[in-house]
């Protein structure tokens, strides 16, 4: 699978569609419909097959005492699935197509939804939808969430944030938000929010969930391979947002900026989370990607006086030139991704004796 020549061919598409948003918009369904077959017929691609692999084999994620509380439609999935006797490798269509749903539910309310799209490849669709499962289904319940705090849907936002958490439990932090997803947006209220967000945050790390996060990621000192660069990108994007495009943003785009804001502000702080855990801060910052999209999708958009296609070339350069250094020294990559193999036209031969 050539991963860095099909995001340089997408990149440089979006790039020419910027001011014909109507060719990228009769393109968009090709290329979501490309990225879903790669992504949920793949065959021994990624670095979640191994491990998933073994507890449908042996069922003993089940044989654990958190099983029955910690990500429990997870499980329920899972055990149903093996109950079924269904193959192994169709494991991953239902959380892709949850994942895709997602992704083109946020994409549907983009000026250029093809330039969004494209600006999942490098990040997210490689390193979570096609390496993460569990993440995958929950950040696609998430970014219809994301919509609903758009359109100031408190319960259904709660709601969805309720069931993206019983799949992975990272995603249960984003009730933190709650208190922030109707009425007006002010700093009064954002740190009013904040601090009634601080009992719900003790709740949550010392919640079951929460406990488990510390003892596997903090305490063992883990760390997550080229999390510092992703988080910087994040962080980077969300200096931008408050530097360059808090005001034309708000100007042009009411209607999303406390989500925009917000999740600049999420952006940035990730950084405090590096010395903490890389892991953990690599986590929530994935989730966090599709408003990084489409904050740098939007930015052919904005009535930005100078330096507009520098910002755009910018962005998609900073993506792609992460993409590569992966691609090109990572061992981790290497292990993980080549050879890209896909199992859409026939079973190909297992590399696992399991």
């Amino acid at each position: 699978m050539p991963y860095l020549p099909i995001y340089l061919l997408a990149a440089l598409a979006a790039f020419a569609f910027r001011r014909s948003p109507r060719t990228g918009k009769t393109l968009y369904p090709v290329l979501l419909v490309f990225f879903f077959i790669v992504t949920a017929f793949r065959f021994e691609v990624g670095c979640d097959w191994v491990g998933y692999l073994v507890q449908y084999k042996y069922d003993i994620a089940f044989e654990a005492q958190d099983a029955p509380t910690r990500d429990p439609l997870w499980w329920w999935y899972l055990r149903t699935f093996r109950t079924l006797g269904l193959p192994y490798p169709w494991l991953n269509i239902v959380p892709t197509i949850v994942f895709f749903a997602g992704a083109h539910a946020l994409a549907r309310r983009q000026p250029d939804r093809f330039a969004f799209l494209v600006l999942l490849w490098p990040v997210l669709i490689i390193n979570i939808a096609m390496s993460g499962l569990r993440q995958a289904a929950a950040i696609g319940i998430v970014c219809f969430a994301f919509n609903a705090f758009v359109e100031r849907r408190v319960v259904v936002f709660t709601l969805l944030v309720l069931l993206a958490s019983t799949i992975h439990s990272s995603a249960i932090g984003f009730l933190l938000l709650v208190p922030l997803v109707t009425g007006n947006y002010s700093r009064s209220r954002l740190a009013l929010a904040a601090l009634l967000a601080l009992p719900g945050a003790a709740l949550i790390v010392s919640s079951s969930a929460g406990e488990i996060a510390v003892n596997r990621y903090v305490s063992t000192g883990t760390d997550a391979t080229g999390a510092a660069f992703r988080v910087a990108l994040l962080a980077m994007s969300g200096v931008a947002f408050f530097a360059l495009l808090r005001r034309p943003w708000l100007a042009t785009h009411a209607a999303d900026y406390k989500l925009m804001s917000i999740g600049s502000l999420g952006m940035i702080g990730l950084v405090a989370l590096l010395p903490l855990s890389t892991v953990i801060a690599d986590r929530l910052g994935y989730y966090l990607v599709p408003v990084q999209a489409i904050m740098l999708a939007r930015i052919p958009v904005l009535p930005l006086i100078r330096f507009r296609t520098f910002y755009v070339l910018g962005a998609y350069a900073a993506l792609g030139m992460t993409l590569a250094v992966w691609v090109l020294f990572s061992d981790h990559f290497q292990q993980c991704y080549v050879p890209y193999r896909i199992w859409l036209f026939g079973m190909p031969q297992t590399r696992y004796g399991i």
